[in-house]
């Protein structure tokens, strides 16, 4: 009781860190957000706010390794860690500022992702349904760059309504604490108690009609660190955490991304070009308030965070399908949802 205690007082300080920072950003910051044709905005807001989420959770995570009672992981591990997160918040950064070129983005998302893996965080086995543990060889490192890049970039993607990031962020944190604290966690459990609280300082400027974007600088930022904690959480804390858990908890945003993806790419458009035609915008362009979409992403967060209790529990054959209801849910309500957009013509 003691110890959860103080890592209740820690997660408050670093909520008070977080939003302090915010509150300084929104009254100081001058990288304003100007509406155009794509924004869901109608008035210039401040961007880049995520620098707080980024600036509480590392002070966060030096703090956990420095005065912890034990070491959480192995030295390099964390160095790899932190130097990719550092990376990406810098590079995000520079481009909410100067909006850099994709090819600069892409390079520097690109050297995050190695500097991880070289690091040593390198998803080299999976527990597969009825396969068991599986070695895999020369992909495990194209695995892991996909893994990392996808989810970073996925998480920038859906960062586009007031809320919806920072919120789902909040959720598939606390729930990924709990279950990794469950399962005997040293590391992933505070780190992501650390991340979920700094999540919550800026989200409380972050809501519906929002103060402040969080910008790239906090979008990638939060996919790379999910999704590198994944990896430690599976292979290298002591909770062995499956490596379901980080897709399960984030699927709804991993679905929007993918599926928008692939509809895109089959329509023949240009899919690296910027657009509103995520499934949570054509939500939102066809009537829905930027609450009520947040509202829905959020309780979806929620059901996939229940969902992931179970899993853990479950058999290894059985936690893939887990998966199932969800995707089933999804894929019929994306199908409907671009059937309504292309009537009104949005698509």
């Amino acid at each position: 009781m003691i110890v959860f205690a103080q890592h209740l007082i820690f997660a408050v300080v670093i909520f008070g860190i977080s939003a302090t920072i915010t509150d300084l950003l929104v009254r100081r910051l001058r990288v304003m957000d100007i509406p155009n044709g794509r924004s869901s905005h109608y008035k210039p807001t401040p961007r880049g706010g995520g620098l707080a989420m980024v600036a509480a959770f590392l002070i966060g995570i030096v703090l956990i390794h420095l005065i912890g009672d034990r070491s959480p992981i192995y030295s390099l591990y964390f160095g790899g860690f932190l130097a990719a997160a550092f990376i990406i918040a810098a590079i995000s950064f520079y481009d909410d500022m100067k909006h850099c070129t994709f090819k600069v983005k892409l390079t520097g998302q690109l050297l995050a992702v190695v500097v991880a893996m070289l690091s040593g965080i390198v998803i080299d086995v999976m527990h597969l349904p009825w396969l068991g543990l599986v070695e895999l060889g020369g992909w495990a490192y194209p695995l892991t760059m996909l893994w990392v890049f996808g989810l970073t970039n996925a998480y920038n993607f859906i960062d586009g309504l007031d809320g919806l990031a920072a919120g789902t962020a909040v959720i598939a944190a606390a729930f990924l604490a709990y279950i990794s604290f469950q399962q005997g966690s040293h590391f992933i459990y505070l780190a992501s108690l650390t991340l979920a609280a700094a999540a919550l300082g800026f989200l409380i400027f972050n809501l519906p009609v929002a103060k402040i974007f969080m910008g790239d600088v906090g979008s990638t930022f939060l996919g790379l660190v999910f999704a590198v904690m994944a990896v430690i959480a599976a292979r290298y804390d002591h909770s062995h955490t499956s490596l379901f858990v980080v897709p399960l908890l984030l699927l709804h945003f991993i679905f929007d991304t993918t599926f928008t993806f692939v509809r895109r790419l089959l329509a023949g458009e240009r899919v690296f070009m910027a657009h509103r035609s995520h499934l949570y915008q054509l939500i939102n362009r066809m009537g829905l308030s930027h609450g009520k979409v947040t509202a829905i992403y959020t309780a979806l967060a929620v059901l996939q965070g229940i969902a992931a209790l179970f899993m853990v529990k479950a058999a290894g054959e059985v936690r893939v399908l887990m998966f199932v209801p969800f995707l089933a849910g999804y894929s019929i309500a994306a199908f409907g949802i671009v059937k309504q957009a292309r009537r009104r013509q949005l698509i």
